[in-house]
Formats: structure tokens, sequence, C-alpha cells
């Protein structure tokens, strides 16, 4: 091995030492930092609902159109819960 490959290898040891080092003293958790984003929630009139209800009523029981209307009360319900900035 030539003093110059030497020389190449101590620099990536001491590069891996001082890179374990600093992770070794980082504050906080493991998991990752995930930015929450709230999406806004659209607000109806209470005669735009009614009108809503009137034509869900029409809907045969069991709807498919039904349910993913149900599921889509649940996602308002966590947007406006969602913890804002």
């Amino acid at each position: 091995m030539t003093s110059n490959a030497r020389c190449s290898v101590r620099r990536l040891v001491a590069l891996a030492i001082a890179a374990i080092s600093q992770t070794g003293c980082a504050t906080g958790g493991s998991e990752p930092c995930i930015a929450t984003v709230c999406p806004p929630v659209v607000e109806y009139s209470r005669e735009f609902q009614a009108r809503a209800a009137e034509e869900l009523d029409l809907l045969p029981k069991h709807s498919a159109i039904a349910e993913m209307l149900s599921d889509y009360a649940v996602m308002r319900e966590q947007a406006r819960t969602c913890p804002r900035p």
C-alpha cells in the first residue's frame, strides 16, 4: 500500500468516527419528522345540508354513495380537529 493510500484510509476512518460521534449526540427521537398539513373544511349552509339529507333519503338502503358520504363525514371531522400551526 502506498503512503497516499494510507492517508486516504485514515481520512475515511476519521470521517466515519466523526459522523458516528455526531449522531450519538443527536437529541430527539428517531422517528422521522413529518409536517402535518390540515386541509380546509368547506362549510355548507343549513339549506344545502337539508337538501343533501333529502337527496340521501331517496337513495336505496345500503347505497355505495351513502357509505362514501359516511366516510367523508369522518374525514371532515378529522380535518376540523387537525392541529393548526
